[in-house]
């Protein structure tokens, strides 16, 4: 196996996950956030980039992808949990690259694309607003038929796709015809999805009033845990960058139960 060099799979995943044009929350910063060794033989990838995490990565990795970085709460100092994650990555030499929002939206190796289509989604079409930017998709569910899929069916296959328990927060028809998909914390969604005419949400995880919105705009949600709904990506990612480089990869599964 020959090593990459790191600004070579790191300018690719720039582009093809378009990470200057698919806007995000500031402190997402997306694209390499940490710079170890210049050479890559060795690939992990994760949801997060929790201490567990980093300490899995150093043992093995050159390179780490992750969907949540490591500057949510912004500029704060170096100490505490923060400076631990820093200090290990560094003292380790790993590498460590973000992508949230362009992961979430991307029509190949996207979170929400790939868990639409596990679900048997049909007709796919960009779904959820975000500053201008579809986050999500949609699709119909049952081939389309007159009587579509009944909730408890699809409540079901989610379970199924992501290995554990779903919430239904009930409000749409059911049978249900049309789904939307956006992992995560995509409740915000309600309205928008009532509006496109969709039947039933599929997210990661809601707050207490999204209960309450789900009854009262006709849209049921289905909530399958925020990190279950988004393994999916990383884990296309590491597949890409395994076909396109050669490079052994490996998913560091460390689940919050969230």
């Amino acid at each position: 196996m020959t090593p990459v060099s790191l600004t070579e799979i790191t300018g690719f995943l720039d582009e093809y996950l378009d990470i200057a044009g698919v806007p995000d929350y500031p402190n997402a910063l997306n694209g390499l956030q940490v710079e170890g060794r210049g050479r890559v033989e060795h690939l992990a990838v994760a949801v997060d980039a929790s201490a567990a995490v980093i300490d899995a990565a150093n043992d093995w990795a050159d390179l780490l992808i992750v969907h949540h970085g490591l500057f949510w709460n912004g500029l704060q100092p170096l100490t505490g949990p923060h400076y631990r994650r820093v200090k290990a990555l560094i003292e380790g030499g790993t590498s460590l690259y973000s992508v949230h929002l362009p992961l979430d939206a991307h029509a190949e190796v996207g979170n929400s694309a790939i868990l639409a289509r596990e679900l048997g989604l049909t007709s796919l079409e960009p779904f959820g607003d975000y500053r201008g930017t579809p986050i999500g998709w949609c699709g119909v569910i049952g081939e389309g038929g007159p009587g579509g899929m009944p909730v408890c069916q699809l409540a079901d296959a989610l379970a199924a796709a992501l290995g554990c328990g779903v919430q239904v927060l009930p409000g749409g028809p059911d049978p249900a015809t049309r789904v939307g998909v956006v992992t995560g914390a995509g409740a915000s969604l309600l309205s928008e999805a009532a509006a496109a005419g969709i039947d039933v949400l599929v997210t990661g995880e809601a707050q207490h009033h999204h209960a309450i919105e789900a009854a009262e705009t006709g849209v049921t949600l289905l909530l399958g845990g925020h990190y279950a709904t988004e393994v999916w990506g990383v884990k296309a990612v590491s597949r890409l960058i395994e076909d396109r480089f050669g490079i052994e990869s490996r998913f560091i599964d460390s689940p919050t139960g969230l």
